[in-house]
């Protein structure tokens, strides 16, 4: 007698609707980046051109390397269109618009980059979604974010030299970002503040915390020294270039010392060190799954339906396309054309020939710029600038990278806040042994301030919600010494400064 076992169906190695659901995204991600190209290209441009994001050509490698790595278990989980995803399409449709109404390129960068995540999380469901958690969270290296630290990392790192420097007991003096010691004048420039590599080392380490941790603890400590260690390293390397300048008395060869360290030699030491510190600590092996999917969803779960999909698609591209849109309808009014620009007279000064060290803030793009010297009888000297904006769009801003009180040409480096008049904002620069104070008044909206952020977030306002497009920055600037005597008598004088900037516009003034 022959006994017949019933033999259970195998559940196949690929779960049905990936083709469809991934068309369904593919063609979602198209629209998208034909919408948003110009800021697709403009991401592009910047991982080339810049050096501080060059590491970035790797994220879109290592991205489908780590789909890949997943791709056994992803397989076996039905896709499925969900349409929360949506709101984080909606998310980053909003930081786009915010971005576009502010000029503010990163904003559109990570808008761009957060509507393509949220599409991939609604076209091909939760369970997928959580399946490919960090592949989606790493495509936020695609952002080009982290020059704005170059500020206050130059500033740690001059700090950081200083101290060390003390320790060695070398003779030195800081003033901002310059140090100065018996064998020569050393600047923390933007080149040395050390931003070029925390920002590469940050999307290394969160790399590294993924694919050689499991434990959370083991994760959030390791990703903390790599943006820690860094820093205290760029200090110490700013260190040993002006202390081999002092040992030798040769600052050119301090100079050659430090290109060919920071060149790759120290920071490439300093990854072996973390990675070395944290290898005894690594807990992933390199057969251990990344994810159950009996923990993602069910077994014997269905695909979504092709309508549901095209349906969810379709709400995606919507929702981004929205965001172009408000802004075009805006730019059509509140924009009134300039009339000629020219400097005011001043009861009390008159107007003489510059003299001295050459300087003069920069404002690419300005649909009218002019500048000129005053002199009161006392012989203060003060320089004023007037730069007009009928409309800010990108590239032509009053507040931007590299827009500003410091010349573009590199001649002049800022070394600090000084105290700040009211509504405005004051710096001190300095130019081969020439200091001046910079006080900056910006009229924006119906505000006058010396903030770049309130710029910004004004800016935004009046794109979006209506009002005058006109921008106009007000520039004093005086040489050291006397420099805060001068322009506090030539401000009295002057008068305010949002009736100036009106003026210059051809708005009304303020009462």
């Amino acid at each position: 007698m022959t006994a017949i076992l019933p033999i259970a169906a195998a559940r196949p190695a690929t779960a049905p609707g990936w083709r469809d659901h991934v068309a369904g995204l593919g063609a979602v991600w198209a629209a998208l980046l034909i919408l948003f190209w110009r800021d697709a290209a403009s991401m592009v441009r910047v991982w080339w051109e810049s050096s501080t994001f060059n590491h970035v050509m790797l994220i879109p490698p290592l991205i489908a390397w780590l789909v890949w790595q997943r791709l056994p278990e992803l397989r076996r989980i039905a896709p499925d269109a969900w349409s929360p995803g949506l709101l984080l399409v909606a998310a980053g449709a909003g930081g786009w618009l915010l971005g576009e109404a502010g000029s503010l390129a990163l904003a559109r960068h990570a808008g761009l980059v957060l509507m393509l995540q949220g599409a991939a999380i609604a076209c091909l469901g939760k369970a997928a979604a959580r399946g490919l958690a960090f592949p989606l969270f790493f495509a936020l290296f695609l952002i080009p974010v982290g020059e704005e630290l170059v500020p206050p990392m130059q500033t740690v790192t001059a700090q950081i030299a200083m101290a060390l420097l003390r320790l060695a007991q070398v003779p030195a003096h800081i003033d901002g970002v310059f140090i100065s010691t018996p064998t020569g004048y050393f600047e923390v420039a933007e080149a040395c503040s050390g931003v070029k590599f925390l920002v590469a080392m940050a999307a290394f380490g969160a790399l590294a915390a993924n694919v050689c941790f499991r434990s959370w603890r083991r994760r959030t400590a390791f990703v903390a020294a790599c943006l820690i260690v860094p820093v205290l390293a760029n200090g110490v390397r700013a260190w040993g270039t002006i202390y081999v300048a002092y040992l030798t008395g040769d600052n050119r060869f301090a100079d050659s010392f430090d290109h060919v360290i920071y060149g790759g030699v120290f920071f490439a030491v300093v990854i072996a060190v973390v990675m070395a510190a944290a290898w005894p600590f690594f807990d992933r092996k390199v057969n251990d799954p990344w994810y159950d999917p009996a923990d993602l969803q069910p077994e014997g779960a269905l695909a979504g339906t092709r309508p549901r999909l095209a349906t969810v698609a379709a709400a995606a591209v919507a929702l981004a396309a929205a965001a172009p849109l408000w802004p075009a309808v805006m730019a059509s009014a509140g924009t009134v054309p300039p009339p000629p620009l020219a400097l005011p007279e001043v009861a009390g000064w008159t107007r003489v020939a510059a003299s001295g060290r050459p300087w003069s803030p920069t404002f690419a793009g300005a649909d009218g710029f002019r500048m000129g010297r005053y002199r009161d009888p006392a012989g203060h000297q003060v320089d004023l600038a007037l730069a007009v904006f009928a409309r800010q769009d990108e590239g032509r801003e009053v507040v931007g990278f590299g827009q500003g009180v410091v010349p573009a040409d590199g001649s002049w480096a800022w070394t600090a806040d000084a105290p700040a008049p009211p509504s405005g904002r004051a710096e001190r620069i300095f130019s081969h042994g020439t200091i001046r104070e910079v006080r900056s008044y910006y009229r924006v909206g119906r505000i006058l301030t010396g903030s770049p952020t309130a710029v910004k977030l004004e800016t935004m306002k009046v794109r979006l919600l209506g009002g005058p497009q006109r921008a106009v920055a007000v520039i004093l600037s005086a040489e050291e010494p006397g420099a805060r005597v001068a322009l506090d008598a030539f401000g009295r004088a002057l008068g305010r400064a949002d009736n100036l900037a009106d003026r210059a516009a051809g708005l009304p003034e303020t009462d």
